[in-house]
C-alpha cells in the first residue's frame, strides 16, 4: 500500500533530497516550505514520479501549522510519515554576545517547530496505531563546541525529545528516529553566517557531507521491516572526527 511522507524544510538541503529520494521511491509527497516559488518548482519536478502536494507554511508559526495539515486534501490526509527536518543556526557567537533574536530563531524553528508540527499529525499516528517519526537532528545535539551554545541547546532538545517520543509513542506501534548529520554542504552556512564570505569556507578543504548521503539513511531507516526501529543515529563526514575537529587539505 502506497503511503505518504510529509517533509518540513522541503525547499532546500536536506528535505529536498529526501523528497526526491522518497519521489524515486514512490512514496506520496507533502512537502513544506516557506518559499511557494520553490515548492512549485520541486512540485513540477517530483510529480513525474508521485503524487505531490505543497504546504507553504512557516513551522514557528503555531497557527499556520494547525491550519495547514487540517485543510490537506482527502489523498493526502492520511500521513505514515513525518519528516520534521526544518531548522536554522542563526550566528556563531559566545553567549555574552549573543542576539536575543538569533537565539529566538533557533528555539522557535528547531524546538518548537517541531513539536508543532508533530502535535498536529501524531495524533493519526496513534489513531491508527502506526507511523514513523524521524526527527533531524544534528551533532551539535551529542556535544557543545565553542559558540554553539543556543543552537547546541536547541539540537540537544532535539534528541531528548526523540526519545521521550520513543517512550511514549511505544504503546503505538510507532517508530521514533533521530538523525543527527554532523558537517553537511547545504545553506545551512549561510544563513548561519548571515551571507557572509566566512560561509565559503565552511566547505573548503575536505569533503563534507552532501544532503543526498542524509536522504540515502532516512530512506535506509523508513525501509526497515515493521520490527526493526533504527532509533539514533550519529553521521560524519570521513574528514569529520568531531564538531572541532575536521582535516582539511588546505
Amino acid at each position: 500500500m502506497k503511503k505518504t511522507a510529509l517533509i518540513t524544510g522541503a525547499t532546500s538541503g536536506i528535505g529536498k533530497a529526501t523528497a526526491h529520494e522518497f519521489a524515486k521511491q514512490g512514496i506520496r509527497l507533502i512537502i513544506c516550505g516557506r518559499r511557494q516559488e520553490r515548492l512549485d518548482t520541486i512540485e513540477l519536478a517530483l510529480s513525474k514520479h508521485t503524487e505531490v502536494h505543497t504546504l507553504n507554511f512557516d513551522v514557528s508559526d503555531k497557527a499556520a501549522v494547525f491550519e495547514a495539515i487540517a485543510a490537506l486534501p482527502e489523498a493526502f490526509k492520511n500521513i505514515d510519515i513525518l519528516i520534521n527536518n526544518a531548522g536554522n543556526a542563526h550566528g556563531l557567537d559566545p553567549i555574552h554576545e549573543g542576539s536575543i533574536a538569533d537565539w529566538d530563531a533557533m528555539i522557535d524553528i528547531n524546538v518548537k517547530g517541531l513539536l508543532y508540527v508533530s502535535k498536529a499529525v501524531i495524533p493519526q499516528m496513534t489513531a491508527r496505531q502506526s507511523g514513523h517519526i524521524i526527527n533531524i537532528g544534528s551533532s551539535a545535539g551529542k556535544e557543545v563546541y565553542p559558540k554553539g551554545n543556543v543552537y547546541c541547546a536547541s539540537k540537544h532538545a532535539v534528541v531528548a525529545i526523540t526519545e521521550g517520543m520513543r517512550i511514549d509513542l511505544n504503546p503505538f506501534g510507532i517508530k521514533v528516529c533521530a538523525i543527527n548529520p554532523g558537517l553537511v554542504e547545504t545553506e545551512f552556512s549561510q544563513v548561519r553566517f548571515k551571507g557572509e564570505s566566512l560561509a565559503d569556507n565552511v566547505y573548503k578543504g575536505y569533503k563534507a557531507l552532501q544532503p543526498e548521503d542524509i536522504a540515502d539513511v532516512i530512506y535506509f531507516a523508513i525501509s526497515r521491516p515493521a520490527h526493526v526501529n533504527i532509533a539514533d543515529v550519529l553521521m560524519f563526514c570521513t574528514a569529520q572526527a568531531s564538531s572541532t575537529i575536521v582535516k582539511k587539505d588546505l
